[in-house]
Order: structure tokens, then sequence, then C-alpha cells
């Protein structure tokens, strides 16, 4: 019931961030698709250029090569975790896979999100820093709103660092 609460106000509102104390300054955003959803990637491009944001777009480059979602998962990584993007989002049919393979990633939490109220609990509650989507799951103007929702969102820190450093401390085992 707590969370049901906590998110009631962001239901069907993607285009604000009214949850959030601050908005986030993202500037660079690595993206990331297999073929199946290299469509969605380009589209989310350009909407994301329109915004004003710095994508660096890691593949893959055509819709027609099969290509396997685990190598352009591990590109996304590598550009959030050395610090060349503040964020990155990592595109399948599903984003159940490319959550997973981002995840293997030191550094990496990664949150595959399918709604307003996971986009806003993964950013505010756990820190995310690369989002996977499904790109055959959600609507075009569906998966930009939340891709646009989920890179202004802030984290709250607060109360949420000692589960965060708890996740994060996992790598270490």
């Amino acid at each position: 019931m707590h969370n049901r609460l906590a998110f009631a106000g962001t239901k069907n509102n993607m285009d604000t961030n009214e949850n959030s104390k601050r908005k986030d300054r993202v500037k660079r955003v690595a993206l990331g698709a297999d073929h199946g959803a290299f469509e969605t990637k380009e589209a989310l491009k350009k909407y994301l250029e329109t915004l004003g944001y710095l994508v660096v777009d890691v593949g893959t480059d055509n819709s027609t090569t099969k290509v396997d979602y685990p190598d352009f998962a591990l590109k996304v990584s590598k550009k959030v975790v050395s610090g060349a993007c503040e964020r990155g989002i990592m595109l399948d049919a599903a984003g159940i896979g490319s959550s997973m393979a981002c995840n293997k990633v030191k550094g990496i939490r990664a949150a595959l999100c399918w709604s307003t109220e996971t986009i806003v609990n993964s950013r505010m509650h756990n820190n995310a820093n690369v989002l996977t989507m499904g790109a055959l799951q959600h609507s075009f103007s569906d998966i930009a709103a939340m891709a646009k929702l989920w890179l202004e969102t802030g984290f709250e820190g607060g109360r949420h660092w000692p589960r965060i450093n708890k996740m994060m401390s996992i790598e270490r085992m």
C-alpha cells in the first residue's frame, strides 16, 4: 500500500517530474539497441537530442543484421561506468535480457522499467544509472515519455543510501 500511495501522483503524468526533489543534470546519455529495437533507438535518439541531451549511440546500426543484445548492453554500461556518459538507455524486445547483461558490469544499476511508477522508483530510490525497456512492449510515445521522466528524475538519497551501498557491496563478494 505504501508504494502505491507514494506514486499516486505520477500515474498519468509522465511529462512532469513532480515526485523528484530536483531535476538531475544529465548531459550525456549512452544509447544502445539490438536489431529488433533499432528503429525505436533511432527515434529515441532524435527525440532526446531535441531535448538537449548529447546522445552517444553505441549501436546497432541497422535492423536487418541480427546481433546479440548483450554486446550493446556492455557498450552502454561501459560508457556509464567510465564516466563518458552520466546515464545509459538500452533497448531490446522485452528489456529483460539487456537488464541482466548490464547488471553484470561492476558499477551498473540497471532497471527494467515499464511504467511511470517503476521509472520514478528506479531513480528516486535505487539511483539506477541504466534504463532498459522493451521496444516491443510499448508505443514509441510511451518509451519517449518514460525515458524523459527517467533522465529528469533525481535520486532522493537519505534513507536510500544504506540500501544502495548494500546492493553495490554484492559486487565485492
